[in-house]
């Protein structure tokens, strides 16, 4: 006969409780079932081993609060259970842990079973304690647990927890647990919202697996949804200021290991205009990071991230306009001490990354034509040593990277600093790449283009005679397309100083080998109205 009729609270839902003397006899032999369920669970034989764990089941249900007494042992047993090649078996030993989570309190379970989270027993699977912790919460009421949410989410946001192991089981087990918080607690969970957020973007940053970043990703979102949040972003917005805090506590022992540079990575990019609004605070980050002497491997992916965040700037990190009043700083204190020249290929790398960084800094109009202007002595010479790189890719960067600077700022350089580019510009006419000499041809252009009536043709005349010679050289080119940017680049020039140019192509002519280019240039230069105008036509 059972005299207790009325089942305690939060039985386990669909479930018929046993009878009382059935219960009274699992209870009082439970000391010595224990230990050989322990030793059954790791049975050489499949079958033992599954109808082992389906006993364990049965005897917890029986059991029920006064399991607590052999918690230690019965947490031993299902870590080993969890690492079984079987299913069947992992599967019925969560069964297990669920009713371990129903009948034994929170406050009991949570102080064996978070020491275990926190330093695993067993090496080679350290994801058992996880597993079983998501089993055990995912059993639990949800009035008991919501007291105790906020030491869970402090244990799995620690460093040595969610940054620790890779392995896919492991961050697999890591976003289990965070997802019965978030549905166990649902709208509670915002007490603990910015803890969960940290542990999603440290799986997110591990994770070498696109479905488990989908997943850390589909959690972040189900993470906002709980809080009644419109999207990822507002997410972010909440929780910024301290998600850069939580990262520059640790900036200064960053390196290429550090999964915090891939967390920065994370952040910035899924935060989209929000990190616009937190500029202030990410550039020390950002500075301390990037000086010279760190680490050259971690400076080259933030220069690459960054690359992309600033051809988007308006969008991201200029999104409040916060960035370009930041962004002579930046260019001063970050960008141009990462272009000063050092010997080995590992520097030129980084030089290179912080080249497309210049480049996305630039087409992304996150730095005003004033503030470049001001720069302009400092940031040239870096930029002209960098045409002379080994790496094409270097080249390339710095050659657009010139261009854009004479599209924005050509016009209002004083003639001495225009006379040190082009000659920089002529060598990459002989380039080995078709792509940089095509580049070089364009920044040659706009070259052109900026001079303005200050630049006096007579006295400037020996570098334009210079600039025509090179030209005309390139007009006889085996390239028929590198011709006729050439002939097009000469005509733009005809009107700075015609005679000199017809005087010049008059020379060449008959050493070309077939003089057609050198007839329409002539043409084009008679042409011209006598009085030419100093500044080139846009």
């Amino acid at each position: 006969m059972d005299f207790l009729l009325t089942p305690p609270p939060f039985y386990p839902p669909g479930v018929e409780r046993p009878g009382l003397g059935c219960r009274e006899l699992v209870v009082r032999n439970l000391g010595r079932l224990v230990p050989a369920i322990t030793h059954d669970v790791t049975d050489w034989l499949v079958p033992t081993r599954v109808r082992t764990s389906q006993l364990l089941s049965v005897l917890l249900l029986h059991a029920e609060d006064h399991g607590t007494q052999h918690l230690q042992p019965l947490l031993t047993t299902l870590y080993r259970a969890c690492t079984d090649s079987e299913r069947e078996v992992v599967s019925n030993c969560l069964e297990a842990a669920k009713l371990l989570g129903t009948f034994v309190p929170p406050v009991v379970f949570l102080k064996l079973l978070l020491d275990h989270v926190k330093t695993p027993s067993s090496t080679s699977h350290p994801w058992a304690p996880l597993m079983v912790l998501a089993a055990v919460l995912g059993g639990c009421s949800k009035p008991l647990l919501k007291p105790h949410l906020e030491q869970i989410a402090n244990t799995l946001a620690q460093p040595d927890v969610c940054q620790e192991y890779q392995q896919v089981m492991y961050l697999e087990q890591l976003l289990a647990c965070v997802d019965v918080l978030l549905r166990q607690c649902e709208s509670d969970s915002g007490s603990v919202s910015l803890q969960l957020l940290q542990v999603l973007v440290s799986v997110q940053s591990l994770s070498t697996e696109p479905h488990l970043s989908e997943k850390a990703l589909q959690s972040v979102q189900f993470l906002c949804k709980v809080q009644g949040l419109d999207s990822v972003t507002e997410l972010y917005r909440q929780h910024m200021g301290q998600l850069l805090d939580w990262l520059s506590a640790s900036v200064n022992t960053w390196c290429s290991y550090s999964p915090q540079r891939l967390q920065l990575h994370i952040i910035v990019i899924q935060a989209g205009p929000v990190i616009g609004e937190f500029v202030s605070q990410l550039m020390p980050l950002l500075h301390s990071c990037l000086q010279p002497d760190r680490d050259t491997e971690m400076r080259m992916s933030i220069f690459t991230m960054l690359a992309k965040l600033l051809l988007d700037a308006t969008n991201t990190l200029d999104s409040q306009g916060h960035f370009r009043e930041e962004s002579e700083n930046f260019l001063c204190d970050v960008l141009l001490p990462n272009l000063v020249w050092h010997a080995g290929r590992t520097p030129a790398a980084v030089r290179t990354s912080a080249l497309s960084c210049l480049l996305a800094l630039l087409h992304g109009g996150a730095v005003t034509p004033a503030q470049l202007l001001c720069l302009e002595v400092k940031l040239s010479p870096l930029v002209l040593s960098a045409l002379d790189e080994d790496s094409q890719m270097s080249r390339l960067f710095a050659c657009r990277s010139l261009s854009t600077i004479l599209q924005l700022i050509g016009t209002s350089l004083h003639p001495e600093a225009l006379n040190k580019i082009y000659p920089e510009l002529l060598k990459r006419l002989d380039d080995s790449s078709e792509e940089v000499r095509g580049v070089a041809l364009q920044a040659l252009r706009l070259w052109l283009c900026s001079l303005t009536k200050e630049y006096n043709p007579e006295l400037c005349a020996p570098h334009l005679q210079l600039l025509f010679q090179q030209l005309l050289l390139h007009l006889d080119d085996p390239n028929s397309s590198v011709q006729d940017q050439v002939l097009e680049i000469l005509k733009k020039g005809s009107s700075v100083h015609p005679a000199l140019l017809k005087r010049e192509a008059e020379a060449v002519r008959d050493k070309h080998r077939s003089p057609l280019y050198c007839d329409r240039l002539l043409q084009h230069i008679s042409s011209l109205p006598t009085e030419p105008t100093a500044e080139c036509p846009e």
